[in-house]
């Protein structure tokens, strides 16, 4: 074949680009059983941060293994209900009706996990939050978020930040109040609260909504732990 002429150009184009299809195609699928499991570490690192406990990643499924005890999903009525705690996609929870619980021991006292999601200022935004036996009182917390701003809303997944949480409160006399987050300063009537990001209030006004909506679906299970 003529090496200048336009069929063999087209033909040479067309095998490059499906041999380099095909070896980016297995290139992903060798990889794809490393992702999910970076994937699962990650998640198991921040369930182990909601019970203040950080380790490194050689160390999460050991870790994680020796914590958590137990795992199962709850609806809005606080019933058990069937499937796979650490396989629910957070986005979906509301709309399956499933919420997961995890539950750790720590130090010989059991902490119960729950997962949260939400939208902050330029995505979405997702954590988990422990409580102690009673249900009521929060042991720990740990945010995320995809893509909120450096210096800024991107502060909630300081220590700083999540250190306030601790010894906070979500029922008052019985009622569900969730936990407030306010401007520097600033105080909430009748709930527990603790600072937002400075300027970071749309981020901060993020995590208040999903802290109170994502609880709200669990205070039928956290009444049967009061």
């Amino acid at each position: 074949m003529n090496r200048d002429s336009n069929a063999y150009t087209i033909i040479y184009a067309s095998a490059m680009v499906v041999l380099v299809a095909v070896l980016l195609a297995f290139t992903s699928e060798s990889l794809r059983s490393y992702q999910k499991k970076n994937e699962a570490d990650d998640k198991r690192q921040q369930i182990l941060r909601s019970v203040n406990v950080s380790v490194s990643g050689a160390e999460t499924e050991t870790k994680y293994s020796e914590l958590i005890k137990e795992s199962f999903l709850v609806n809005e009525k606080g019933q058990k209900v069937e499937g796979d705690a650490f396989a629910v996609d957070a986005s979906k929870m509301v709309a399956e009706n499933k919420y997961p619980v995890f539950v750790a021991n720590v130090d010989g006292k059991t902490k119960y996990i729950m997962a949260m999601y939400g939208a902050g200022l330029w995505g979405p935004i997702w954590g988990y939050i422990s409580m102690n036996e009673d249900g009521n009182m929060v042991f720990g917390t740990d945010f995320s978020h995809q893509a909120e701003t450096p210096g800024l809303g991107a502060e909630i997944t300081t220590s700083a930040f999540n250190s306030q949480f601790p010894g906070k409160q979500i029922f008052k006399n019985n009622e569900f109040k969730s936990i407030a987050i306010v401007k520097p300063g600033k105080t909430a009537q009748g709930r527990d609260y603790v600072d937002g990001i400075s300027g970071g209030t749309i981020t901060s006004k993020g995590v208040d909504h999903m802290i109170e909506n994502s609880l709200r679906h669990y205070v039928e299970f956290l009444k049967t732990i009061k």
